[in-house]
């Protein structure tokens, strides 16, 4: 096979190869071809989870019935309403092997979550699983239009995460050379760049602010062929991205998001495509609804919600409504890439992430975007609340000066103030803000911890 001569087509997220002297088609793209198509497609999807779960699982077949449901109610998409809805605490509750749809024999492979409290969630898989989970990744790297000439070094855990794995299978059926050295280790990671020229790499933002600092640092830019990034895990403000892009000399139009959780297969979920204007989002594989997490009824069209997921063609651990906690919005209209794929804008935070000060609900990604927007700072914050031995709560938000910017008094004072405006007139609190030297506040290669809450 000569692969050798590959050509994108800006039209569409689809590349070409040549075999045996014949142009071949290689896409990992949705086979449907409109939303009508897609819609068929979801709802016989949705008939079959609904029925395979309900045969298969003791834990959703009680639902069901205590829910009032039976597969055959399901006779449009507009009644996946009647479903009852899943919750991390399924998980929990049904650990080691919770949702289970399958028979023992069927399941090939286990993933689970980093969790944080309690029991992970863990999460089986069947053959079909995996190979479809493949599938799903190998067209983000599509999407990113990466070619099978791109040499993909992976930065992310392996391991019972299915982070590692995720990236790495995704990549090899997608056909490119994979570079799978994990998180940490800056050194190999910088030697890699440069011995085996990576064209593209995938780590979360962080890393990546860590590699583009390590890289401006030893003078690597000229000696490396990295082209493009692509961030899981995390989300990544505008400002960190522009100074990764400025750094490492990556164009910010060749940074993508990839989101993706362990209940949902793992990373390679969506991604965004080069107009960056919302993650496209494998409407084929599950079905996103956007709701309010108080009352659980869909909000408007591009208003902010929780997303709930219902997997279509997921046989070990199928997911009915689950409830992943995640705030986000849906985006309406086409996208100039011409994918038939829907879009949600990048997460804004987890519901559970919301912090209440002085009676205002505060999602951190409100405080990332001011500072994003201010001139003279850098990309990384904290968030630091504190009571007052009067009783009253307070916030003092740590930035750092930028890169270029040296230590000024009157200068440092301005940044201060803008920064505690802005968030005075747009969140409505009250706020004081220290400015750091750059490289100040700790880096980290796997997520940033932004919120210190020592309230009690």
């Amino acid at each position: 096979m000569n692969q050798t001569d590959v050509v994108f087509h800006a039209s569409l997220p689809n590349f070409y190869y040549c075999l045996g002297g014949l142009t071949m088609k290689q896409s990992f793209d949705a086979k449907v071809k409109s939303e009508t198509e897609l819609k068929a497609l979801q709802l016989e999807g949705l008939k079959w989870t609904v029925n395979h779960v309900y045969e298969g699982s003791q834990h959703y077949k009680k639902k069901f019935d205590e829910a009032g449901v039976k597969p055959g109610d399901i006779k449009t998409l507009d009644d996946i309403r009647r479903l009852p809805f899943t919750t991390s605490k399924d998980l929990q509750e049904g650990y080691p092997f919770p949702l289970q749809s399958v028979p023992f024999e069927n399941i090939i492979r286990i993933h689970a979550s980093s969790g944080t409290t309690g029991k992970r969630k863990v999460l089986c898989y069947t053959a079909k699983d995996v190979d479809d989970w493949a599938n799903m990744f190998a067209r983000c790297y599509e999407y990113a239009g990466c070619t099978v000439e791109d040499r993909i070094q992976i930065a992310v855990g392996y391991g019972v995460w299915t982070a590692g794995w995720g990236f790495q299978n995704g990549c090899e059926r997608f056909g490119a050379m994979s570079i799978p050295v994990g998180p940490g280790n800056l050194e190999m990671q910088l030697q890699f760049l440069e011995d085996f020229q990576t064209t593209a790499m995938c780590c979360t933002a962080s890393m990546g602010l860590l590699m583009a600092e390590e890289i401006d640092r030893v003078g690597l830019r000229d000696k490396i062929a990295l082209k493009k990034m692509i961030f899981g895990s995390e989300r990544s403000s505008d400002a960190m991205r522009r100074r990764i892009s400025d750094l490492s000399g990556v164009p910010m139009e060749e940074l993508y998001d990839i989101p993706g959780m362990t209940e949902l297969y793992g990373p390679g979920t969506g991604l965004d495509c080069r107009y960056h204007t919302g993650i496209h989002y494998w409407a084929d594989y599950f079905i996103l609804e956007i709701l309010n997490p108080e009352t659980l009824e869909s909000v408007s069209p591009g208003e902010e919600g929780e997303m709930v997921v219902t997997t279509l063609m997921k046989e070990a651990a199928p997911l009915i409504r689950y409830r992943t906690r995640d705030i986000t919005r849906l985006i309406p209209g086409e996208c100039q890439c011409g994918s038939v794929m829907p879009r949600h804008d990048r997460l804004l935070g987890r519901s559970d992430d919301m912090f209440i000060f002085r009676a205002v609900n505060i999602y951190p990604s409100h405080i990332d975007e001011i500072i994003s927007k201010s001139e003279g700072v850098g990309s990384e914050y904290q968030i630091h609340l504190f009571r007052k031995e009067s009783g009253k709560d307070h916030m003092l938000i740590k930035v750092e000066r930028a890169k270029d910017l040296l230590k000024d008094r009157e200068q440092d004072k301005h940044l201060r103030k803008d920064i505690e405006h802005a968030i005075k007139k747009q969140i409505m609190v009250s706020c004081d803000v220290e400015v750091l030297d750059y490289g100040e506040l700790p880096r980290s290669e796997r997520k940033t911890k932004r919120v210190f809450d020592t309230r009690g």
